[in-house]
């Protein structure tokens, strides 16, 4: 194995980042001893009805500010410099392409999202460019979301307990604690004029208000800014 050592990558639309993405990122990285996370944000997810929001600009900006001062955490804009839907699939291609080995990457997904991963572009074949880890979230158990996909059971293992230490990818699953948030949450509050501070980190909070997204209308309500987040 390169030097390199082992990289997280997660992805979504971050609009907005909140603390259950950083939740899953950190749980990640305890559970697997990952050298490095990278948040890469998509510009046209695949998944998702309707586009993003907020402007790619505006999402990067919030990713940035949500990692600052993690050290190990980087935001990186390789799928919004990518035209047409943001595939999973073509995002571990170039980074193979970059010299990373599968056996090297940690792509990291909530249960919610692994319950559909039969729908995913180049399934199954995408499970063999990296080791997808899997979070439990709240309202997905890993049970639940692994039960839609019997045919990959073994291929499956339990993060601290029977990870191999070999140069095949794994589906890795991972019981952490995650705060039961969403970005849709996020948005409803702040579209309702209610404040955010239990959702998001400080510096998201405030880049939110101050640029008035996702219906935000300042900082009527934010007497102690530094409790905000997304």
């Amino acid at each position: 194995m390169s030097a390199r050592g082992r990289l997280g990558l997660l992805g979504g639309t971050f609009d907005p980042i909140h603390f259950g993405h950083l939740d899953c990122a950190d749980a990640a990285r305890t559970a697997l001893q990952l050298d490095e996370v990278w948040l890469v944000p998509s510009r046209d997810p695949p998944h998702r009805v309707g586009r993003p929001l907020a402007s790619p600009f505006h999402r990067v900006a919030l990713v940035a500010l949500a990692i600052e001062g993690r050290a190990g955490y980087r935001v990186s804009d390789m799928e919004l410099e990518r035209t047409g839907p943001s595939y999973t699939a073509e995002t571990l291609r170039a980074l193979h392409e970059d010299g990373w080995h599968p056996s090297q990457l940690f792509f990291i997904l909530g249960s919610d999202a692994f319950a559909e991963i039969a729908t995913w572009h180049e399934f199954p074949d995408v499970l063999t460019a990296a080791n997808f880890v899997v979070i439990a979230r709240p309202g997905t158990s890993l049970d639940a979301a692994t039960a839609r996909t019997p045919a990959l059971r073994t291929r499956m293992r339990r993060a601290g307990r029977d990870v191999p230490d070999d140069r095949n990818p794994h589906i890795i699953l991972v019981e952490a604690p995650v705060r039961d948030i969403s970005s849709t949450v996020v948005r409803a509050r702040l579209a309702a004029d209610q404040p955010i501070d239990d959702l998001v980190p400080a510096a998201v909070a405030r880049h939110i208000r101050t640029h008035q997204l996702y219906g935000a209308v300042g900082d009527l309500h934010d007497n102690n800014q530094g409790e905000k987040r997304e």
